[in-house]
């Protein structure tokens, strides 16, 4: 699952954003929660994921305004697998990140549905 080459590569190249996130989520330090970050599942490579809770997390940049109808469909995807799907644009995450991080442990300690 991790030998994904196009994985491997973006997990070398992270934004600014997945890099301050990353560094929070990594070695369980949110929470308790076991993250891994740019992983593949189906045709995709997500940002990050607690498999444990079946949370994909998503940080997306400005492209992302331009490709909503490919976001929402890969969304479907995701859920379809099982996945609960929480996006946060990466001006959200550079600029409230306290506020993204509340987010994300709200979401994690819903019950799934």
């Amino acid at each position: 699952m991790q030998g994904s080459p196009q994985a491997r590569a973006l997990r070398g190249n992270l934004t600014d954003a997945e890099q301050r996130l990353w560094y929070r989520l990594r070695n369980r330090r949110f929470g308790g929660y076991k993250f891994r970050r740019q992983v593949p599942v189906g045709p995709y490579v997500i940002d990050f994921v607690c498999m444990a809770e079946r949370l994909i997390v998503e940080v997306d940049g400005g492209q992302h305004a331009q490709r909503a109808a490919a976001d929402a469909r890969r969304t479907r995807y995701l859920e379809g697998q099982g996945y609960r799907v929480v996006r946060f644009w990466n001006n959200e995450v550079l600029g409230n990140f306290e506020g993204v991080l509340q987010r994300l442990m709200e979401t994690l300690t819903l019950p799934s549905p």
